[in-house]
């Protein structure tokens, strides 16, 4: 078995890491169950791009209880976790191309090795596998039954892709899912973001000025944790809809170059380019904390500042501080990249545990379906996003009303009045 990992010594602490995320997740846990007696994925070959993380590894497992023959490669440098990827290689015998802190043509080099396992299904955060089998593997796409994406910055690549008429076989968009967005997204990045943005720089939240770029179901979660710890939250927008939703929730909303001079804190959740960009490092205060906690540090322009400083160190891990000719100092926290899985450890397992559960079922819905889609991108089927949120309640303990065949009748007629 091939694989690149850091240290396959440190397998032994990513079993530990790995089991204890495995107890928040029910709902992976009774997929897991079934996939073992029905085997869907027999004969299937699976290569998954995603974050390299304790809760990554479960739905590993559990995709191979199934029957895929997987092969896992990071998603993102910098949120590798080497002792999870060491577990899973001694531990699963699954081949792993993933190591923290990798750089950019390591990166590219891991992603044509998982390729190279030849796969009827990919698994994307981000559409990388997506993109360099267009690009450079096109000889595998013959094979390729479909492909599923984790995130919101890979479903709107693939959208494009699909309305360009370039995608050339089916992905379903597993971010669109209620289970997923609403939940990972709000609940999951609120939380994660806001842990990262504080291993990196034990500031003081309560009192700071914090911007939240971006008003989304990201944005949504971080805005409203940050103002849970007493900060003062400022959001920038573009969507007249979204803004009118920050506002009523009680938060400021203003363009970036007014909030620029005002924020202590930043933060990008968009999925765009250069959300902050030179004219507005030129307006911050001294001593502002940038971060990103969208998919791509391309959100911060970055090569901007570095054209700007005069000076840059590492003044603490995750943070390096730029120096403006005129003495302000700028930190920009985790590379620019995902600060909640750069310094942190990313979303919790009970929420990514709707999320792969959605990757899950949504790969069994591809290779029973295969016959019948298209070279679209497809929603999750509402069935799968109802049980999803069936299963997590079961697992919270959590019972429900059920309608009366007397309710069942008055809300499919007409008849009656009020």
């Amino acid at each position: 078995m091939e694989y690149d990992i850091k240290d396959p010594k440190q397998a032994e602490g990513g079993r530990r890491r790995i089991d204890w995320a495995e107890r928040e997740m029910p709902v992976l846990r009774s997929i897991m169950e079934r996939f073992e007696k029905e085997r869907p994925f027999e004969g299937i070959r699976m290569a998954a791009c995603l974050h390299v993380t304790s809760e990554t590894a479960n739905l590993m497992k559990t995709l191979q209880v199934g029957g895929a023959d997987v092969v896992l490669t990071a998603s993102n440098p910098l949120s590798t976790q080497d002792d999870v990827a060491a577990s899973l290689v001694s531990h699963n015998e699954i081949p792993v191309y993933a190591i923290k802190g990798e750089d950019n043509a390591t990166y590219y080099k891991h992603l044509q090795a998982a390729l190279d396992h030849k796969p009827h299904l990919t698994m994307d955060d981000g559409a990388d596998l997506v993109g360099v089998i267009h690009k450079d593997r096109r000889e595998l796409i013959d094979e390729i039954v479909g492909g599923t994406e984790e995130t919101t910055t890979g479903v709107i690549r693939l959208k494009a892709m699909a309305k360009d008429g370039a995608l050339e076989f089916p992905v379903v968009a597993v971010n669109d899912a209620m289970t997923k967005h609403f939940f990972d997204n709000r609940y999951g990045t609120g939380q994660s973001t806001l842990d990262g943005i504080i291993r990196a720089t034990n500031i003081l939240l309560a009192g700071k000025t914090f911007v939240v770029a971006g008003y989304g179901w990201c944005g949504r979660g971080l805005a409203m944790r940050a103002k849970g710890m007493g900060s003062n939250v400022i959001v920038t927008e573009i969507d007249p809809l979204v803004a009118l939703e920050a506002v009523m929730d009680g938060f400021r909303v203003m363009p970036m170059a007014e909030a620029a001079p005002l924020g202590d804190i930043f933060c990008t959740l968009t999925g765009d380019i250069n959300v902050i960009d030179k004219h507005h490092f030129e307006a911050m205060k001294d001593g502002a904390i940038v971060s990103n906690s969208g998919h791509f540090n391309v959100e911060i322009n970055i090569p901007s500042l570095e054209e700007m400083s005069v000076e840059k160190h590492l003044v603490r891990p995750f943070v390096e501080q730029y120096v403006m000719p005129d003495g302000r100092r700028i930190h920009i926290l985790g590379e620019g990249r995902l600060i909640n899985l750069a310094s942190a450890e990313g979303h919790p397992a009970s929420v990514m545990d709707m999320s792969f559960a959605n990757q899950a079922l949504s790969a069994e819905y591809m290779v029973k379906n295969a016959d019948k889609l298209e070279n679209i991108v497809y929603s999750v089927p509402d069935e799968i996003d109802r049980e999803i949120a069936r299963l997590k309640l079961l697992g919270m303990g959590v019972n429900l009303d059920v309608l009366t065949e007397e309710q069942v009748k008055y809300l499919n007629s007409w008849e009656e009045g009020t």
